[in-house]
């Protein structure tokens, strides 16, 4: 990919800086209400994250999950074997491909990740609130089209495809009840013979 050079190094400078704080304040935002929100499931981040990678690939390999959960293949395996150790998550190999470990979810991860969907509030999550006013100037959420532009040229088109795919499932499986998310119940739930649920 060729990269034409900043017209200037100070604008550089100041860019870089800027995405590098305002990403760093945002996510240490995201990273106390995410850490709130599952701490009564006994999850920490990437674990939840896991789940959450196994729910949309169905079928997700170690490297799928550290690909587009942007974190090392061994804090995806290390953080994935804790899942299935608690009986979350179902290791496997596919006759095809010997090479590469697989990960789906159990009974018992399936239904712990839809818990952890079901007891979300949004008035607790500090990244939500803060946009509220820009909903309520604007009538809709920031698209956020230039960041997942700048994203789509830095990790390429699949991280950002495969994104967007799973907020559209996400959106096609879930459905608001009485403030609380509820799956919708039209797909039957993955069974599993040799693991609990």
């Amino acid at each position: 990919m060729d990269h034409q050079l900043p017209s200037s190094l100070k604008q550089s400078v100041l860019f870089s800086h800027k995405v590098a704080q305002l990403s760093k304040a945002l996510w240490k935002s995201v990273e106390k209400d995410w850490q709130t929100w599952i701490k009564p499931f006994d999850l920490n981040i990437n674990e939840h994250h896991i789940l959450w990678i196994a729910y949309h690939l169905d079928g997700a390999s170690i490297s799928d999950i550290a690909k587009f959960g942007v974190m090392h293949v061994s804090t995806a395996f290390n953080f994935s074997k804790k899942l299935e150790e608690r009986g979350l998550l179902h290791f496997s190999k596919k006759e095809n491909d010997k090479r590469n470990t697989y990960v789906c979810l159990t009974n018992a991860g399936h239904d712990l990740f839809l818990q952890t969907l079901e007891v979300y509030k949004p008035d607790t999550y500090g990244v939500f609130e803060g946009a509220i006013p820009i909903k309520d100037l604007y009538g809709k959420f920031p698209e956020l089209s230039e960041l997942t532009s700048i994203l789509r040229h830095i990790y390429g088109p699949e991280f950002i495809d495969t994104f967007e795919e799973s907020l559209t499932k996400f959106d096609d499986d879930f459905h608001e009840v009485n403030g609380r998310l509820k799956k919708v119940e039209t797909e039957t739930k993955p069974s599993f013979s040799s693991e609990g649920a």
